[in-house]
């Protein structure tokens, strides 16, 4: 059971996108959101999930201390993963013949900023042999965010991981080359976390100029 039969859980977040009525097109004008819960999912799980936590469960004798929770929401399983751990999740997901997750088609980072962890990392692998596809995923601090890099076991997330450290300041220690790929060497700020400066540039129209959306409104 995933608990998809129970009455919705959410919480209460604010700003960011989706506000509407209040003339701010930066989309930062006070909206207050309601955000769904995942909730843990209890075995069984149903269908292939219950394949695939066992027989990681089996080949990796560190399950119980890696695995934080396990989701299924949306017909996807989620693995949550301490995040002192991820590559050696990894390693076994890949290289285990009973899951055999040959590729890491996607490293990501989110960041729900009233979490005291709020800078997730989402991994996508996907198993060609068996054709199945699962997440995990890792959150970190603001102020620690540390995470083991997977380019050993992955080649795929090189650039991958580069591209989250330059837009969530995700450190990924052991990272063959960790610097910035979509801005400058030398920017300050990571430009994807939702405590970033908008700021922006003007847009101009024929016969009109739109200024830019750090100055359309004043934030308090």
């Amino acid at each position: 059971m995933d608990g998809a039969g129970d009455p919705p859980v959410t919480t209460q977040g604010e700003g960011l996108f989706g506000v509407t009525g209040t003339g701010d097109t930066s989309g930062m004008g006070g909206l207050v959101r309601k955000r769904p819960v995942q909730l843990d999912a209890q075995r069984p799980y149903g269908g292939w999930y219950d394949e695939v936590v066992d027989a990681l469960e089996e080949a990796y004798p560190g399950f119980s201390d890696a695995i934080e929770r396990v989701v299924i929401d949306r017909g996807e399983l989620t693995l949550h993963i301490v995040p002192a751990k991820i590559a050696e999740v990894c390693q076994i997901l890949r290289d285990d013949m009973s899951l055999r997750y040959e590729l890491c088609s996607s490293v990501s980072g989110v960041d729900y900023i009233a979490e005291e962890r709020r800078l997730h990392v989402v991994y996508h692998l996907t198993s060609m042999t068996y054709r199945r596809r699962i997440r995990l995923e890792c959150a970190v601090t603001a102020a620690d965010p540390h995470l083991p890099s997977v380019t050993s076991v992955y080649p795929t997330a090189d650039w991958q991981e580069r591209e989250t450290y330059d837009m969530f300041g995700v450190i990924f220690d052991g990272h063959p080359n960790l610097t910035r790929i979509l801005m400058p060497d030398d920017w300050d700020g990571h430009p994807q976390r939702k405590d970033y400066p908008l700021g922006g540039v003007p847009v101009e129209y024929k016969g009109a100029e739109i200024p830019p959306p750090d100055s359309r409104r004043a934030y308090r």
